[in-house]
This record gives C-alpha cells, sequence and structure tokens, in this order.
C-alpha cells in the first residue's frame, strides 16, 4: 500500500469513526490528517488536502482546540497560524471522553 492510499484510508475510518463519538466527520478528518502529519500544517494546508472550504476548516480547527485535542503552534517566519495534533492515544481517548461528558451532562 503507498502511503497516499493508507493517509486517505486512515483520514476516512477516523472520520467514520468519530460520528460514534459524538464528533463530526469533516473534525475527525481534520484530527485525522493532523495526527499523521509529520509537520505542522495551516488551515490552508488543511483545506488544499481534505478539498473543504475556509469556514468549514476554521470552525472544525476550532473545535478540535476547544476539546483540546489540537494546539495551535507559531512558525518562526510565518504569519500563519499553524496547529498540530496531540499524539498520545491514551491523552487523546481520555480528552474525548471528559468533552462528551461534559456535553451530555
Amino acid at each position: 500500500m503507498q502511503y497516499e492510499q493508507a493517509k486517505d484510508e486512515f483520514i476516512q475510518t477516523w472520520g467514520n469513526l468519530a460520528t460514534q463519538w459524538g464528533i463530526n466527520r469533516t473534525m475527525a478528518q481534520i484530527h485525522a490528517l493532523l495526527l499523521i502529519s509529520p509537520e505542522a500544517l495551516s488551515t490552508d494546508d488543511v483545506m488544499e488536502e481534505l478539498q473543504i472550504s475556509r469556514g468549514n476548516a476554521n470552525m472544525n480547527v476550532r473545535a478540535l482546540i476547544d476539546w483540546a485535542l489540537v494546539q495551535k503552534v507559531y512558525v518562526k517566519g510565518d504569519r500563519k497560524e499553524f496547529f498540530i495534533a496531540i499524539k498520545d492515544s491514551f491523552t487523546v481517548a481520555r480528552r474525548i471522553a471528559k468533552e462528551r461528558q461534559r456535553r451530555e451532562v
């Protein structure tokens, strides 16, 4: 399996699984993209990779930040905002469970 094919499959699978956690598909796809990315990505990178609108990308990245699954990072010499995902699976699972519990109660 080639890298691009594996990446696309992971993003699609993560998006499908996330609907069971109470996360919308696009939000999960952005999270999956940031999880497998070796470097921080800008909103433009996310838009290009997933073929989504700027508004959709911004709204879902902000939601991921609110869920504490993504962090904003600064790249020296660049004015754009860049984002990285928390990559520790235990931390991700704990934060998703905590946020779901907060929203349900």
